[in-house]
């Protein structure tokens, strides 16, 4: 059992214009989010959000403060939010258990001292997606199960976009201080998401893919809307998306992917669109 974390700085958009594919996939790309009886994260200096992966196979894995965030527990002065992605399990929050299947949520207020991910066989263990992002107010630990999600169909088969958005962690279904999170699922035959993309300078945004079939890929778009870079994903990647970056993909299969955001507003809406005639 062990807990590891990498860091990544913030960038600029005239710098990054000059990246090429090995440092565009050096700063933005999280390859690996999942190992076995371990916790592995990524700490972005873009509205300083972590993601992570936590998969329990044979114990219980604790949620470990680290040297990054300098506190004494992990959310001493974060929220978290994690999704299931596979198999069954738990998460106890100061010694509350809390069951997960695919696809439920599980927000974590400010304050909780200690937090463990479970899975209750290990033949079929849980794998547990999270995010978290610095909070300034405690609210309660919420379960969010189907009942509780908040789910939009959008885009038509004939523009290979046809997708479920499921909104688990928002401020209109739980009380949180910046953390909004949601998976969508695209459907057979689809392969776009976010078409047309947009930005918004108020938000950061983290994309991760999973659902990718053996020998499949995602390209994910990236950059300002008159200066695209793209990047080739595999099964249960990441991409961080800065404030000033367009965020959109096409898999050469279907696929599914967990967006989590932060920053200075909780308007799930609050987004500039960008038509596709008008990407370069």
């Amino acid at each position: 059992m062990r807990t590891a974390i990498e860091e990544r700085w913030g960038t600029h958009p005239d710098d990054v214009k000059h990246y090429d594919t090995a440092r565009l996939r050096k700063e933005f790309l999280v390859e690996k989010l999942f190992e076995v009886d371990t916790v592995l994260m990524t700490y972005t200096h873009n509205d300083r959000l972590i993601i992570g992966g936590a998969w329990p196979v044979d114990e219980c894995l604790p949620l470990e403060t680290v040297d990054l965030i300098r506190s004494e527990y992990f959310c001493e002065r974060r929220e978290l939010g994690v999704i299931c992605i596979e198999g069954d399990g738990f998460v106890e929050v100061d010694g509350v258990k809390h069951a997960l299947s695919f696809k439920d949520a599980l927000y974590v207020g400010r304050g909780s001292r200690n937090v463990f991910f479970g899975s209750n066989d290990p033949a079929r263990p849980a794998k547990f997606y999270f995010a978290s992002s610095p909070a300034h107010k405690e609210y309660p630990t919420a379960l969010i199960m189907e009942q509780m999600r908040r789910t939009r169909d959008l885009g038509e088969r004939k523009t290979a976009n046809e997708r479920l958005l499921n909104q688990l962690i928002l401020n209109e279904i739980v009380p949180c201080c910046q953390l909004q999170m949601g998976m969508t699922e695209l459907k057979e035959g689809s392969v776009w998401n976010t078409m047309p993309p947009h930005t918004h300078s108020r938000r950061m945004e983290a994309y991760f893919y999973f659902n990718v079939p053996e020998q499949q890929a995602v390209c994910h778009f990236m950059g300002q809307p008159q200066e695209t870079r793209h990047i080739f994903l595999g099964n249960e990647q990441a991409v961080i998306s800065p404030s000033w970056s367009i965020h959109s993909a096409a898999g050469t299969s279907n696929y599914t992917f967990i967006w989590a955001m932060c920053g200075e507003n909780l308007a799930y809406d609050d987004m500039d669109t960008f038509t596709a005639d008008k990407l370069r």
